[in-house]
């Protein structure tokens, strides 16, 4: 493991331990309800580092509750990453299989490497709280894609993430299905916060 990983690895260390432990305190402002965060990957260690980097934030305030990597590559890395920091791993899974694990009444879908920005937190609880429904990141610039990129993303309907219930994606979930299938078939509000794009593999 090269030096990069292991500091961005050490910065996600144990963050779903963090957030079980917060979870019942009284007064926490995202505690309200359970997140739960499902990467798709397949030999990008790197990348969900720093992803998970990213939501380390998150479990601390005990709005992140589980992570849950589905592996399509069977990585030793990559599982190695994922446990490091807490998340439960499924080898060989895909994302019906991540979705069906969670137990958050809400799912955060992201692509790995994908990175969210100052805000995210509460854009999702407002977003919960009062809208419903699914809805996505805005992609802010430092991503390296255009604008017209930025708006028009069929190609990587998943890059500015997926906020999603569990039920939903439940029912658009099956067999040859990816989190990007899911998150291109359907319409989505647009969060205030940004998300640091994924760089394209």
């Amino acid at each position: 493991m090269n030096l990069f990983l292991l500091t961005q690895t050490e910065q996600s260390k144990n963050f779903v331990c963090c957030s079980a432990a917060l979870a019942p305190a009284d007064g926490l402002v995202y505690g309200k309800f359970m997140l739960s965060v499902v990467i798709e990957t397949s030999r990008q260690e790197e990348a969900l580092a720093r992803t998970l980097a990213s939501l380390v934030g998150g479990a601390v305030e005990g709005l992140v509750r589980e992570v849950i990597v589905c592996d399509a590559g069977q990585c030793a890395q990559t599982r190695n990453v994922a446990e490091h920091a807490g998340c439960h791993y499924l080898p060989g899974g895909d994302i019906e299989a991540g979705i069906a694990r969670a137990r958050g009444d809400w799912l955060l879908l992201l692509e790995p490497g994908a990175r969210l920005m100052d805000g995210w937190m509460d854009a999702v609880m407002a977003h919960v709280e009062t809208a419903g429904g699914a809805a996505r990141f805005t992609v802010a610039r430092q991503s390296g894609i255009s604008l017209l990129g930025r708006i028009f993303s069929r190609r990587r309907p998943l890059v500015g993430g997926l906020v999603i219930t569990r039920r939903e994606a439940l029912a658009l979930a099956g067999p040859k299905r990816t989190a990007g299938s899911i998150a291109g078939s359907v319409s989505a509000r647009r969060l205030g916060a940004e998300i640091v794009a994924a760089p394209v593999a």
